[in-house]
């Protein structure tokens, strides 16, 4: 008894700090996880597919008024212009082309106007079976694998007259709507003309065919900015997220409704990109330089994502995110979402791996039959060998509101929506700090578009 006591004497009689010494230091706070801002996100959806930017129409007012805002974003939160460019706008030009409906009399029989249609890029279309130059007449036969061809002759490189067997009629139908609301190119069209007729192509042959083109520039506008590498080893190693910011424009009128919002596509992807900027903006933590592209012109050929990949080297592009039609839940439910050509890299393999102990999974594209790997904005950079991915939540095969007037802000859930972003943000940390790095891709020549 007496040694413990004498123990407890020393113990009392010892400093207060000498104590504290001993004592285990008290554990530190968890580090809080970076956020995307769900306000930014809220703000942003409603503001691209709100009705004043008229469905974000290619060469509308509506879609300046969208890259302007999506340029006061970028400014706002603090991102840099591109090397060589002092601001955020990335102009290209192209070229509009509208046909007039088509005046054809076949064999001495008018043709009604729902059977016969044009591209052509001459301002004034005169045939005649009696000219010296008449054009060269092919057929598009019953068979399915005709179909191709059909859509082959939209782009004339020689005058052709086209008779189109009735059993492609909905093809054909397809095809009219399509060049009916004119078409767009890159470059100035070839002054030749393709005429399609709907029915088999007589024994004996006398027509005379008459129509005009309009033919116009108009200036479009990539909205991109960067956030520099921190790392100086690193600068040629550009990792880019991206959506595109435009739309159809104005429908046809249902229930009074014309504008062609387009909240989910792709209002929610151009969203997700501002989100990111503002996020690693904030972090200001990546080693590699970032580029953040609000694309033109997806829906009527994807000529800002082309543009866009000719003022940089592809091999200096170290992966693609781009983000499409993520405004609404997964077929594989709450925190999923899916990614196009999931077996062509291991870029989804990377994202998952820095999700770990995150509930969020990724998925391969459930939807292989819809081919939307080449369908959306990453294809331009992932044939030029770039790891270059698509991340989606659509269930497009029974997507109602896809390219209709009902795509609205309403239909979309946000809570879902900026958990996919805030997953994106998540998964792409490892590609941001140089850890990871995608497998490139094999450059593709053929054009599965």
């Amino acid at each position: 008894m007496k040694s413990f006591l004498l123990l407890g004497c020393v113990l009392a009689a010892l400093p207060v700090a000498a104590q504290k010494k001993a004592a285990k230091p008290a554990p530190k706070p968890a580090a809080k996880v970076a956020a995307v801002s769900s306000a930014t996100v809220k703000r942003v959806v409603q503001t691209l597919a709100a009705d004043d930017m008229q469905g974000r129409g290619t060469g509308q007012p509506g879609g300046q008024r969208a890259a302007d805002f999506l340029a006061g974003e970028f400014k706002r939160i603090g991102l840099k212009p591109l090397p060589g460019q002092t601001g955020f706008e990335q102009k290209l030009t192209v070229y509009q082309t509208l046909t007039s409906p088509v005046a054809a009399t076949i064999n001495g029989q008018t043709q009604a106007p729902a059977q016969v249609v044009a591209v052509s890029g001459q301002p004034n279309l005169n045939w005649s079976s009696e000219d010296a130059q008449a054009p060269a007449v092919a057929v598009i036969g019953p068979d399915p694998a005709e179909r191709r061809k059909l859509f082959g002759y939209a782009n004339p490189t020689a005058n052709t007259l086209v008779f189109v067997d009735t059993a492609q009629t909905k093809a054909f139908r397809q095809l009219a709507g399509y060049l009916g609301r004119g078409t767009t190119s890159p470059e100035p069209p070839k002054p030749f003309a393709t005429v399609f007729v709907l029915g088999a192509r007589p024994a004996t042959l006398t027509y005379r065919i008459s129509t005009s083109t309009v033919v116009a520039p108009v200036e479009l506008r990539n909205i991109v900015g960067q956030l520099p590498g921190r790392d100086p080893k690193r600068a040629k190693e550009n990792v880019v997220f991206a959506g595109h910011y435009d739309h159809l424009g104005y429908l046809k009128s249902v229930s009074g409704d014309s504008i062609a919002n387009g909240a989910d596509d792709d209002a929610s992807g151009t969203t997700a990109v501002v989100a990111l900027a503002e996020y690693f903006k904030k972090r200001n933590d990546n080693a590699r330089p970032l580029i953040f592209v609000a694309f033109a012109a997806e829906e009527i050929g994807g000529f800002g994502s082309q543009y866009f990949s000719k003022q940089l080297d592809p091999q200096q592009v170290a992966a693609m995110f781009n983000i499409e039609m993520i405004g609404k839940e997964a077929k594989f439910g709450p925190n999923t979402a899916f990614i196009t050509g999931y077996d062509k890299s291991d870029f989804g393999q990377l994202l998952q791996a820095s999700l770990a102990g995150s509930k969020f999974r990724f998925e391969p594209d459930p939807y292989p039959e819809q081919n939307l790997f080449y369908r959306s904005d990453n294809a331009t950079l992932a044939r030029l060998g770039v790891p270059a991915h698509t991340i989606s939540t659509d269930q497009i095969p029974t997507d109602g509101l896809y390219h209709s007037v009902d795509d609205e802000v309403e239909t979309l859930d946000l809570n879902n929506m900026t958990a996919v972003i805030q997953a994106i943000a998540q998964s792409a940390t490892g590609i941001v700090s140089g850890k990871q790095t995608p497998k490139r891709i094999p450059p593709l020549t053929d054009d599965k578009r």
